[in-house]
């Protein structure tokens, strides 16, 4: 890929199809709101586990580009964590634990990668849980996915100072033995004494058979991307969630299976389903205050007022 060096301070967005992200139209909005100046977004596609040499093509230009002021990293935030360690001047403690990147930032020539998601993530889910929820309800956690989401949303949920309000059982599957593996590493390293298990599943219906086997209200969370980045759903039509589950799609665009499938068992089921954009907001909202150093409160009216924003840009 050619790089051009940017012409005015450019923020950018690497995906997989960042050009159809709402962010496009979002991101003006708010650099209005936040006065940010005359700034630029501008997406990089890569496809998923893409070939080492890309990311690092990329990363460099991004260290090396005056105007370019750094960041979000979505899909590929393992890969390319991988592929460019050694290129970072600084490691965020999350970062390091997770060994992903979400969020790219530059202070005084100094490239720095931060790993966001733990806090964007907590922030989602404490928004449309119950308070106590698990505590009350004894209810599980069941991610579809082992990438960079899940290894997130495991983390806020296993803190210990969040007392009995946390999983009595986490599961999580992926498509790729490898993915489990690490996940697995590093729920070892936070240590935990929640029950987890990790299940190779390739086909749909590996996942059905797991939705099959929890607890009533437990959570049910698709992080495969599938839906967005790829067709599809982990689940087939004949996965039934559990009684009172809370279904999360964790993503908000594109032909969302997944979050048709719970909406189809909705009132039967009596089901709680979330969609991803708020965890959309937070996640965008996290990595600008990082990149151009200001502060974004995470609720209250000037949230409130950054989520109607980005609403009213994309007709939502």
């Amino acid at each position: 890929m050619s790089y051009q060096p940017a012409t005015r301070p450019t923020f950018y967005f690497i995906g997989v199809t960042t050009a159809k992200s709402s962010i496009m139209k979002v991101f003006p909005e708010w650099a209005r709101h936040l006065g940010l100046g005359d700034v630029a977004i501008q997406g990089i596609d890569f496809v998923p586990h893409d070939e080492p040499e890309r990311y690092r093509e990329a990363v460099a230009f991004l260290r090396d580009d005056p105007l370019s002021l750094g960041a979000l990293v979505t899909t590929h935030k393992l890969d390319l964590f991988a592929a460019c360690r050694d290129m970072f001047d600084e490691i965020d403690p999350h970062a390091l634990l997770m060994e992903e990147t979400s969020c790219l930032s530059k202070r005084g020539g100094r490239l720095i990668c931060h790993a966001k998601d733990p806090i964007s993530s907590g922030l989602s889910i404490d928004g449309f849980l119950l308070p106590n929820h698990f505590a009350d309800t004894g209810a599980e956690l069941f991610s579809m996915g082992a990438g960079g989401s899940t290894i997130a949303l495991t983390w806020h949920l296993m803190q210990p100072s969040r007392g009995a309000d946390r999983p009595s059982r986490i599961v999580v599957s992926n498509r790729s033995q490898a993915r489990l593996d690490h996940i697995e590493a590093i729920h070892r390293a936070i240590g935990t004494d929640i029950p987890v298990e990790y299940r190779l599943a390739p086909r749909p219906e590996d996942n059905d058979a797991i939705l099959a086997g929890l607890k009533p209200g437990s959570l049910v969370v698709n992080a495969t991307g599938l839906g967005k980045d790829a067709p599809g759903s982990p689940l087939t039509d004949n996965g039934v969630f559990p009684e009172g589950a809370v279904v999360w799609e964790l993503n908000y665009r594109g032909d969302l299976v997944f979050l048709d499938q719970a909406h189809a068992q909705e009132k039967e089921r009596q089901l709680q389903v979330e969609d991803g954009w708020t965890y959309f907001i937070h996640g965008w909202t996290q990595v600008i205050a990082e990149v151009f150093d200001i502060e974004i409160p995470v609720s209250g009216p000037e949230f409130d007022a950054i989520a109607a924003i980005a609403a009213r840009a994309t007709g939502r």
